[in-house]
């Protein structure tokens, strides 16, 4: 999937963007498997997994309704490597417009990091389609992206740290256009151990809690 309204389509359907970081690519592929097959076609693949480009690679190989994205990209030689490895989507954890400039020009989807006012302006008049706001638990929560929401109506906030089964519908209610789940859904010791059906048990949950929270916030 290369085209950037797709790809955004997507993200938005399905309102969880899971950052997988594994210790090594065979826990990464593992957990990218099994959150797939509980109904969350997206994944994360951070530049902090070793051997990270070729996770994507296999997984955009293998895997073609899944959509592959790169994270913690810090500058626009690492993104290209990501797009050269087969990236469908970028994330950065902090503003940097060099790299939010390099996505426009190569036309492909930019999830920028930022915290302040100030950070979301610039990254929006950059170009990024998406802000992620990271760390957010730390400057509020729910609260925050909701307080973002009234100068930054047409703003779509991905807000990311401290999303977890209990504060996820209410980041949904407070505006945000999808959430960013790392540790709170790919499970450490489900990894180690394998434990497929918890990794499944786990994403499931999370798809009913934004299919609910949707479903009120159209009813509302």
């Amino acid at each position: 999937m290369n085209n950037k309204a797709a790809v955004r389509k997507r993200i938005e359907e399905v309102g969880i963007v899971p950052v997988i970081r594994a210790h090594s690519s065979d826990e990464a592929c593992f957990a990218a498997e099994a959150i797939q097959h509980a109904g969350i076609s997206i994944v994360e693949i951070t530049m902090t997994v070793p051997g990270a480009l070729d996770v994507i690679s296999d997984l955009v190989r293998t895997s073609p309704e899944l959509l592959v994205g790169a994270g913690t990209v810090l500058n626009p030689e690492s993104a290209r490597r990501c797009l050269d490895a087969g990236a469908q989507f970028l994330v950065s954890p902090g503003l940097k417009l060099k790299t939010v400039e390099f996505a426009v020009k190569e036309n492909v989807l930019m999830m920028a990091g930022a915290l302040t006012p100030t950070e979301i302006m610039e990254a929006s008049e950059a170009g990024a389609d998406f802000v992620k706001i990271f760390p957010c638990a730390n400057v509020g929560g729910a609260s925050y992206i909701r307080a973002l929401k009234g100068p930054f109506p047409d703003v779509p906030f991905v807000p990311t740290g401290g999303v977890n089964l209990e504060t996820a519908a209410e980041f949904l209610r407070a505006g945000a256009a999808a959430l960013g789940v790392g540790g709170e859904l790919i499970l450490k010791d489900a990894l180690k151990s394998r434990d497929k059906h918890k990794l499944h048990e786990t994403a499931a949950k999370y798809v009913a809690i934004v299919k609910a929270a949707r479903e009120r916030r159209a009813a509302d």
